[in-house]
């Protein structure tokens, strides 16, 4: 297949993803997901889909639809800007950053990957500070849900970025908690008879093992992102 068909397949996914987000989780109807989720007709007040292309429009961004706009919005949105020094002090950061990768965390969140040869300069060869490896990995009977989404099984999970994590207020794929140590630890899981064991069990064991100065110094680091 040829670089540009891929980018052409990429574009499309996007906007798969968009008008399923758009549906699922913000509630608006649009041209690819036009089903409400609740379909109670008491509950219906406007026209379905929700939001649709505006083919009347003269011209200009009035011609693309919002699904379009919200993928204009998220591929040029700024990452998120670490702190140097906050919280603990830029030692504590430093430390906490170089344990992070010394004790295997960045094993899966790897701490930058290259954007490739796009179409548009801004985005082009450019350094993703994201902390993930955008892989699928198996975390085990402490985090499965039960829920199968493409490929990926019922205690499987793309590898959450971390950039940003400092301005979060939940954490975990369904929120369960606002204690960042709490979820770490939620990462190791025995094996059962359903499930293997999660693949971040020996890292947490690393994790463990620290003083707990040393483990301030981690979670420091993360707040700091």
């Amino acid at each position: 297949m040829s670089k540009t068909k891929i980018r052409l397949l990429v574009a499309v996914i996007a906007v798969l993803l968009l008008g399923e987000a758009y549906n699922v989780e913000m509630g608006i109807t649009n041209e690819l997901f036009q089903t409400e989720r609740d379909e109670t007709p008491s509950c219906q007040f406007a026209k379905v889909p929700n939001d649709v292309t505006d083919t009347t429009a003269g011209g200009g961004t009035a011609t693309i639809s919002a699904i379009e706009k919200f993928s204009f919005f998220m591929r040029f949105l700024a990452p998120p800007t670490p702190s140097t020094t906050s919280p603990g002090g830029s030692s504590s950061i430093s430390h906490g950053s170089q344990l992070f990768a010394s004790i295997g965390c960045a094993l899966c969140h790897t701490p930058a990957l290259q954007t490739g040869d796009s179409f548009v300069a801004a985005l082009r060869n450019q350094t993703a500070n994201l902390f993930s490896d955008l892989v699928v990995h198996k975390l085990g009977q402490g985090l499965a849900d039960d829920v199968i989404q493409g490929g990926a099984g019922p205690d499987e999970f793309r590898t959450t970025p971390l950039w940003g994590l400092g301005q979060r207020i939940f954490f975990l794929h369904d929120g369960r908690t606002r204690d960042l140590l709490a979820a770490i630890q939620a990462h190791r899981s025995a094996g059962t008879t359903r499930f293997a064991p999660s693949e971040a069990n020996a890292v947490i064991d690393n994790f463990n093992r620290l003083s707990e100065p040393n483990k301030q110094d981690v979670l420091n680091f993360l707040r700091s992102l």
